[in-house]
């Protein structure tokens, strides 16, 4: 007798050959299991997702673009870029070999950052009962219930000045083993740990020991600096300086000139279950969108060639706390990329620029994905009749009639076009009336463009924990989708009527 899991990952195996028939790389969704729990744990912070992400475009045939430059001589029928902007956000794109200026742009985004603790610009703090201990800043909602009592690695970028030639270059680092840790207060003493403390006193990581009040020889934590007064190294923990330093080759502390570094659980990504039907990782929300749209874009990536349009990916920074960063969904790389890829291929003495990427607009579409409620055995009562996503099931599509969400009857009547074509299921998420909803990215994008949108991400439990569940077909429903959406995008536009708006 079949599991429904295995029902499920049968079911997309069997239609796998023929859904997607042009010789790409698309996988089954079982396949897709191990790399993403693989990036999961290799990638912990935005940086080091966002420079995985490039290394796999790269590897691909992606060419990587500049800001700083033009691209009219850089752009050709065909090609395959992508552009990174704060080490932070990414968005990669193809240019379909038929595709003309005024044609539509088949965009999926998402976001790569997630809730966290941040070293505040400085860190070092007096030794306290012996302790020595870190000054960070929550990230949003990090530092909540769930980061009691978690090993804690640190990582990031620090920015790093060439003492030869003055160079500015910015590395990314990643601690191997945890170093932070919040411990909590047993119940003997009558206080509740859970949401009540107070974040900036009883929420303190304990990062090493300090034995200066123990023995008569000097300990290095004792609040000492190192580097002249004044300089970055000097507002940190010394040996946090040094193993920074150390794991980086650095010997001249005061070359360190700053950097950004939080905190994150290090217990790795991996299934479980009886059947190992799940995944409990970190920071999946919403790394998990992200990182499948990018691999859905690559496996599509072979039929650019017969394409008219451009289909596009977009990762953002920001998202937990409101996009309004030059990095966020905010921002105005987006636009500014759409309108670059206009303005490269458009002939003179056409349509004025503004004409153009007007009709470029309202020929897009844009999934916002974003990661979802799956329903929580537990809770059911607090899930709306009809609105409870499962796990291992396929994308949900969320609904918000005030306008936290993009969705609407045209662009789910869209989507549901793509999900038939590519043999895909689709679920639906709205929240109670009692109930407050959440935000994504597909507000601020759609408005600022007027493309149509839609809000659809992959169900997940425990929203805003330090860890989070899925299920371990997800990652690979979610590429299956993102795909589908990039090879039937064009023809199912053409179904729908264009007085439509």
């Amino acid at each position: 007798m079949r599991t429904r899991v295995e029902e499920v990952t049968t079911a997309q195996s069997e239609t796998e050959t023929t859904t997607f028939g042009r010789g790409n790389s698309l996988k089954s969704p079982e396949a897709y299991t191990e790399p993403f729990c693989r990036f999961m744990t290799d990638n912990p912070t935005v940086w080091h997702a966002v420079s995985a992400f490039e290394d796999k475009l790269t590897e691909a045939g992606f060419n990587k673009l500049s800001e700083r430059k033009t691209w009219n001589d850089e752009l050709t029928k065909g090609g395959k870029y992508f552009i990174s902007r704060n080490g932070t956000e990414l968005i990669a794109f193809t240019i379909g070999g038929a595709y003309k200026s005024g044609n539509g742009v088949a965009m999926v985004g998402g976001h790569v950052d997630a809730l966290t603790a941040r070293l505040k610009p400085v860190s070092n703090k007096r030794t306290t009962a012996g302790y020595v201990q870190l000054g960070v800043a929550p990230y949003s909602g990090g530092l909540n219930a769930t980061w009691w009592d978690r090993d804690l690695g640190i990582g990031g970028r620090v920015i790093v000045k060439d003492s030869q030639t003055g160079q500015i270059t910015s590395k990314l680092v990643k601690l191997g083993w945890p170093i932070a840790r919040i411990p909590t207060l047993a119940p003997h003493f009558g206080v509740g740990m859970m949401g009540e403390s107070n974040q900036e006193t009883q929420m303190v990581p304990i990062i090493g020991l300090d034995s200066s009040s123990t023995s008569s020889t000097a300990d290095e934590f004792v609040n000492l600096t190192l580097g002249e007064a004044g300089s970055f190294a000097a507002t940190q923990p010394p040996k946090l300086v040094k193993l920074i330093a150390s794991e980086l080759s650095i010997t001249d502390y005061s070359s360190i000139i700053n950097w950004e570094l939080e905190l994150f659980d290090t217990q790795p990504a991996q299934t479980i279950g009886l059947d190992r039907e799940f995944i409990s990782a970190g920071r999946i929300d919403d790394k998990v969108c992200s990182w499948a749209a990018v691999e859905g874009l690559l496996a599509d990536a072979a039929s650019t060639k017969e394409s008219g349009i451009v289909k596009l990916v977009a990762v953002f920074d920001d998202e937990e706390i409101g996009s309004a960063l030059r990095q966020g969904a905010r921002g105005n790389l987006l636009p500014s990329v759409i309108e670059r890829i206009t303005e490269s291929f458009a002939s003179s003495g056409t349509l004025s620029g503004a004409n153009l990427l007007s009709q470029t607009y309202a020929n897009s579409f844009l999934i916002s994905a974003d990661v979802t409620h799956a329903i929580n055995p537990n809770f059911q009562a607090s899930y709306l009749e009809n609105h409870a996503p499962r796990l291992n099931i396929g994308l949900c599509i969320g609904a918000d009639s005030n306008g936290h969400l993009t969705t609407d009857s045209v662009s789910t009547a869209l989507l549901t076009r793509v999900a038939q074509k590519s043999n895909n299921k689709l679920q639906l998420f709205m929240i109670r009336n009692d109930s407050r909803s959440g935000g994504t990215i597909g507000p601020a994008l759609s408005s600022m463009m007027g493309v149509r949108s839609i809000d659809a991400g992959i169900p997940q439990l425990s929203m805003h924990s330090i860890r989070a569940t899925i299920g371990n077909l997800d990652p690979g429903l979610g590429v299956n989708i993102f795909a589908g959406f990039y090879e039937h995008f064009e023809e199912v536009d053409a179904e729908f009527d264009p007085a439509m708006g």
